[in-house]
């Protein structure tokens, strides 16, 4: 069978997942009667409720004889180590753009890992039918980004079509039928070259590990594309690392290929098809797979290096073992080892006490959905604030910068670029009109000013902003950075929150619990209206008497306290604080210091 091998990239919530879903029906990968949920390739929870795609997944559909391989990469840049890989097996990309949004960094970042690579990119316009759609508008900019990148003659005369993902549609012209998707099958079949493999199958078997993951019934699980050859299960095989040297020889258990939305097994693995291999033990991204004869590895992307890092304890709390059935330092170590085995951007690494571990990734996001995903399995822990990783070279200190892009009101403008160039020591790069009363300001901001600033963001533009952040490389150290400006109040007492005592604390600043609630000596309530710590009561009740006057003894209301969403805690903690994760409550405390680390700290002020 012919074979067609594409990648589909494009920003966060342009609508690629969807595309995908109108690809596989209509294709006819699902039966008539069958029930399908929507957005069918984000398969984990917290894809489905945040919208977004974390890990890489391939499909395949048969359009009229060919089969299309269709790799769903994921939009964020924080779990961007995947992008570049995948996009070495495939032979040609989607590039779906927002028709209204136009091309966002996201976009920026995979399409100029695609255009390096010489792939010559199929442009979708997709959501031409909303009311704020431009289509016009962002094909010149998907131009202009193109031009840019550096982008050849050929890479240039791209073709394009109008599409409605969710709505099923793919045209050629703006005013077409409006019907199905056939336009952009057949333009994938016409412009995607067939894999240039193909005609080694009878040379050696080569396959470069491009995804790894791991599956309960058969382990360690590699999935690549097959540059060379034919594998059939019972194979022997051994595998190189980047340098050509051996890293085990292993008998091949299962050869597994994509068809439709589940993954069966094969008699034979052929020469430019994408394919999942089991049976290693040690091989993981970036080896090549190959028979026992080959000599030397396939050129492959190294892995990209982490640029945060967070430490992850046992939660120590008065609290600690109510809510979690697994808290003891050496299971979230079995279970961070195991997320470092499937996930080759994250690295681990014990700490000289072996009761925490520093654990270092690519974003806040990606550590988010780590911890989120530990705490529904029923772990407790404590996590740090993420520090930014440095580097040295050449006898200076480098810290990683991010490439900023705000889409905001216009009377918001001012507050926004005096934030992230003032305090935060950004450089403004770039400031146009962006539509109707809107603007878009592009920065370049230290990695370590970004930490915590989604939320005041939000406030300083009334939550009308959009802030999208890609990193964009190494500069010399920019000196200290203006941390958290306001102070927290700390529970002085352990039992149960009143609410009268809170009543009197509101006008302390704004409260992050309610009231009824456990709290603990060192448990931080609330956020100070002043810069100073301040330790406070939230146990102490009303002194009753028997005197009774009119109006003194009305009900207590009380504002509705603030509750942080995972990520939005650990970027508000400082480093003498700890966020508090269990599978019920996240709560904020106080660092628990042994005097030599006060002394130390001390010092140092």
């Amino acid at each position: 069978m012919d074979i067609r091998n594409i990648a589909i990239i494009a920003h966060v919530d342009h609508g690629k997942t969807t595309l995908v879903d109108q690809l596989l029906k209509q294709s006819g990968s699902f039966r008539d009667n069958q029930a399908v949920a929507e957005r069918v390739m984000d398969s984990g929870d917290i894809e489905r409720e945040r919208g977004i795609t974390i890990l890489a997944k391939a499909t395949s559909v048969e359009w009229h004889g060919t089969r299309v391989n269709i790799v769903d990469t994921p939009g964020h840049a924080d779990f961007g180590g995947e992008v570049e890989r995948i996009l070495s097996m495939v032979d040609g990309v989607c590039l779906l753009v927002d028709a209204a949004e136009g091309p966002m960094p996201q976009t920026k970042f995979v399409t100029s890992k695609a255009l390096a690579l010489g792939l010559r990119p199929i442009v979708v316009l997709n959501k031409v039918d909303k009311p704020a759609a431009e289509p016009d508008r962002a094909l010149n900019e998907v131009f202009d980004l193109f031009a840019n990148l550096g982008a050849t003659d050929e890479q240039l005369d791209f073709p394009h079509v109008y599409a409605s993902g969710i709505n099923g549609w793919a045209d050629l012209e703006l005013d077409g039928p409006r019907k199905d998707m056939s336009a952009l099958f057949e333009l994938i079949l016409r412009h995607v070259p067939a894999p240039a493999q193909m005609a080694r199958r009878d040379e050696p078997f080569r396959m470069l590990a491009t995804t790894l993951g791991a599956d309960p019934f058969i382990g360690r699980i590699l999935t690549g594309r097959v540059e060379s050859g034919r594998a059939r299960a019972g194979d022997t095989v051994k595998a190189l690392n980047r340098d050509g040297e051996r890293i085990e020889q292993f008998r091949i258990s299962k050869v597994l290929a994509f068809r439709g939305l589940t993954q069966t097994g094969i008699d034979e693995a052929v020469a430019g098809d994408i394919v999942t291999l089991a049976g290693m033990s040690k091989a993981t991204v970036a080896d090549t797979i190959c028979a026992p004869e080959v000599e030397g590895a396939l050129p492959s992307q190294p892995i990209d290096p982490p640029t945060i890092s967070v430490t992850f304890g046992i939660n120590d709390s008065p609290l600690a073992g109510r809510d979690g059935s697994k808290v003891q330092s050496r299971v979230i170590r079995e279970r961070l080892m195991r997320e470092a085995e499937v996930n080759v951007a994250i690295k681990v690494d014990d700490t000289p006490g072996g009761d925490a571990f520093v654990v270092s990734g690519r974003g806040e996001l990606q550590m988010g959905v780590l911890i989120e995903n530990m705490r529904r399995e029923g772990f407790e822990l404590s996590v740090s604030r993420p520090r930014v990783i440095f580097r040295e070279e050449g006898g200076d200190r480098l810290e990683p910068v991010e490439e900023v892009i705000v889409d905001v009101d216009d009377d918001y403008t001012g507050v926004v670029i005096e934030k992230l160039t003032g305090d935060r020591k950004g450089e403004l790069v770039e400031m146009k009109p962006a539509g109707t009363g809107k603007t878009r300001i592009v920065a370049h901001v230290p990695s370590r000013g970004l930490i915590g600033y989604q939320g005041e963001f939000m406030t300083d533009t009334r939550g009308n902003g959009v802030l999208n952040r890609i990193f964009h490389g190494w500069t010399p150290h920019k000196g200290p950075i203006q941390g958290r400006r306001q102070g927290v109040l700390i529970s002085m007492e352990n039992g149960v929150s009143v609410a009268y005592a809170l009543w009197n604390l509101e006008e302390r600043g704004r409260l992050f619990i309610g009231a009824q609630e456990q709290v603990y000596e060192g448990m931080i309530i609330g956020e100070h209206s002043r810069d100073n710590d301040l330790e406070v009561n939230p146990l102490k009740g009303k002194k009753l008497t028997n005197v009774r006057a009119s109006g003194t003894d009305e009900a207590v209301r009380l504002t509705p306290p603030v509750r942080m969403s995972l990520e939005e805690a650990i970027a508000y903690v400082e480093d003498d604080e700890l966020v508090e994760v269990t599978p019920k409550i996240i709560r904020l405390r106080k660092r628990h210091l042994d005097p030599h680390e006060r002394k130390r700290q001390s010092r140092a002020e």
